[in-house]
């Protein structure tokens, strides 16, 4: 006969370990619904912050592109002393912006080297020249031409060893002998595509960066924003000495308010206003800018286009952190 005590610790036994087994589960199961949560929380989070911090981003876009715009309507010249050409900052709690914008064209445009599917020798001579001012060697600079060249389809002329003395008097047209060759290479859409080139590392591409700029159209350098360095280059006869003291007194304020000041004041009777390419405004902007959210920072590339009479374009932008 079986002993009925022993019977009831049996049972109270296998009660107490469905209890801590039920309790096991329950904990495990908790355990997973609160990693789960925090999971999800953080996740939440994040996604709220780059929200927060792409808000903060488009903020600063939209101030810088408002600046270039309020520039524009009040004045043609695009000078230093506006105001789109001070620092950006705009603060939000817990957040905030900061950026620069810089006139592209107050640099050397490495698109100018093309010019109707042709290389345009003047504005090779002005980069080469350029790029000697600024301690670039000539093969570099030579290898950086060739690159962009590269990047755009154009006529190549081939010497005729003949010349045709029956023509009638008809000068022949200049396209006869010339060969299309067609791009090789990507177009660029900043300084950093010329890594990879023989030559170029970070010290020549920062030595490059306040002088050169990468425009998708070709364009004038803009004589009240220009460096000494720029104008030297691409004003013929300019020296630089002779740049510098333009340059200084013009950052004294007696900015150009056309191409006809800026030809007189360069004192040069053999030039014609056809002879430069310089203008005194701007269409052209690159923006450089930090998002600020808690600890993070997110940093925004942009170029902006601004017309006569729209509110200015993003036409590129790159986010990094």
């Amino acid at each position: 006969m079986k002993n009925p005590l022993l019977n009831r610790a049996k049972q109270r036994g296998m009660a107490i370990i469905s209890a801590l087994l039920i309790a096991a589960v329950v904990a495990v199961i908790a355990a997973g619904m609160l990693t789960r949560q925090s999971v999800f929380t953080r996740s939440l989070e994040a996604e709220q912050s780059r929200l927060q911090g792409s808000a903060v981003l488009l903020g600063g876009l939209e101030t810088s592109r408002q600046l270039l715009w309020d520039a524009r309507r009040k004045e043609a010249p695009t000078r230093r002393d506006q105001a789109w050409a001070q620092p950006i900052k705009s603060a939000l709690p817990g957040a905030g912006f900061d950026g620069r914008l810089e006139d592209q064209q107050g640099k050397f445009n490495l698109r100018n080297l093309i010019a109707g599917e042709r290389v345009n020798a003047r504005q090779l001579r002005s980069f080469e020249q350029l790029c000697a001012m600024l301690g670039i060697e000539a093969g570099v600079a030579q290898r950086i031409s060739q690159r962009v060249i590269a990047a755009y389809p154009r006529q190549e002329h081939s010497q005729s060893t003949t010349q045709n003395r029956f023509n009638s008097g008809r000068a022949t047209s200049p396209d006869t002998n010339a060969n299309p060759v067609p791009a090789t290479r990507p177009m660029l859409r900043s300084l950093d595509d010329l890594r990879g080139i023989q030559g170029v590392n970070e010290r020549v591409l920062a030595r490059l960066a306040p002088y050169v700029s990468v425009i998708p159209v070709s364009t004038w350098v803009n004589s009240n924003t220009a460096s000494a360095e720029v104008l030297a280059a691409v004003v013929p006869g300019l020296s630089l000495t002779q740049a510098q003291a333009l340059v200084a007194e013009r950052d004294r304020g007696q900015w150009f308010i056309n191409r006809g000041d800026f030809l007189n004041r360069l004192r040069a009777p053999q030039l014609s206003v056809d002879d430069l390419d310089v203008g005194i405004t701007s269409e052209w902007f690159l923006l450089h800018g930090y998002a600020r959210r808690d600890k993070r920072r997110i940093r925004v590339d942009a170029l902006l286009y601004r017309s006569e009479s729209d509110m200015p374009k993003v036409i590129w932008s790159r986010l990094g952190v």
